[in-house]
């Protein structure tokens, strides 16, 4: 679950904060009443980023491949 902080409140509490983030929690950073930043613990962000991983790599599988022609390396670099 995450904790609303205003970017005031996590500017002066920045170092509470971490040793917090460092047990698990994680913030949603607000400006204006507007979230604009979360910090999560690292290790949640790296089990975010294998999660969206695997399920690009899922779906990349199902697809169906399409034929799309052939071209050299040379055309490639023509149409830069």
């Amino acid at each position: 679950m995450s904790r609303s902080i205003s970017a005031a409140t996590a500017n002066r509490e920045f170092s509470s904060m971490l040793r917090r983030v460092r047990q698990g929690e994680t913030f949603v950073v607000t400006s204006h009443g507007r979230p604009v930043a979360k910090i999560v613990p690292v290790s949640t962000g790296d089990q975010i980023t294998l999660a969206a991983r695997g399920t690009l790599l899922r779906r990349l599988r199902g697809a169906r491949a399409k034929r799309i022609g052939g071209w050299t390396r040379d055309e490639l670099y023509e149409q830069g």
